[in-house]
């Protein structure tokens, strides 16, 4: 109980004095992680509507597909995209292996099946309550969207925030493809799975501790917009 007890303190202080190891794996964890949100979302949310709105042959497929690949084991693609990346790969003449990129691409695919799925959802919700408005306004198959997608805003924000949450808390697939190298991509997942293993329970525990707080900090958020889109569709 004295080590555990030294250890938590110890953890209070590294946070507290912004212990600049702890500061560096924070920050490219949050740097990997948004990054990877961001190019999810890019691709995600366009994906999502086209599944919603439009009608083409294998839709269905691909829209098995989206919902069967957010069920994919993130060792899995991990491994998957190591094979892509390794030197032997077909990427592998670009050197991303053991970078930073490398892991926002991994993170990047993990969570991009998720945002697809959560619009997809949500458009085609809203499309059964606004399409026939829209059609009467003329309004294009693109111009549509854009218009759904900014009325489900509020919802699609908060899956990206699930996909953030989903991405930095992540291990298995961006230590395959990352390394876990110091000062280079280590980050809190990988770094606590690590400094457990050492025995170096104190740096573990404020890198853990503060996954917690970004975790709740995402949740609570979450229950924000969600409390600010009940109030405004209301008004």
């Amino acid at each position: 109980m004295d080590e555990l007890a030294q250890a938590a303190r110890l953890a209070l202080r590294l946070i507290t004095e912004f212990d600049s190891a702890l500061v560096d794996i924070i920050a490219r964890s949050l740097l990997v992680t948004a990054s990877a949100t961001v190019l999810a979302a890019a691709l995600g949310l366009p994906l999502g509507a086209l599944l919603a709105l439009a009608r083409f042959p294998g839709r269905q497929m691909l829209l098995v597909t989206v919902h069967a690949l957010m069920a994919l084991p993130p060792v899995v693609l991990g491994l998957l995209v190591y094979l892509v990346l390794s030197r032997a790969g077909p990427l592998g003449f670009l050197g991303l292996l053991y970078t930073p990129t490398a892991m926002i691409i991994a993170q990047t695919l993990l969570i991009l099946p998720i945002l697809a799925a959560l619009a997809s959802q949500q458009i085609e919700e809203l499309a059964r309550e606004y399409g026939e408005l829209l059609r009467s306004l003329g309004a294009g198959p693109w111009h549509a969207a854009a218009t759904l997608l900014w009325e489900g805003r509020f919802a699609l924000a908060t899956a990206l925030l699930t996909g953030f949450g989903r991405a930095a808390g992540e291990v298995g697939a961006v230590m395959i493809v990352g390394g876990n190298i110091d000062r280079a991509t280590r980050v809190m997942t990988t770094a606590i799975a690590l400094e457990t293993g050492r025995g170096q329970l104190a740096l573990a525990l404020a890198l853990g501790l503060v996954l917690i707080a970004l975790g709740v900090g995402v949740t609570v958020a979450t229950f924000g917009l969600r409390a600010l889109a009940r109030r405004l569709s209301a008004a």
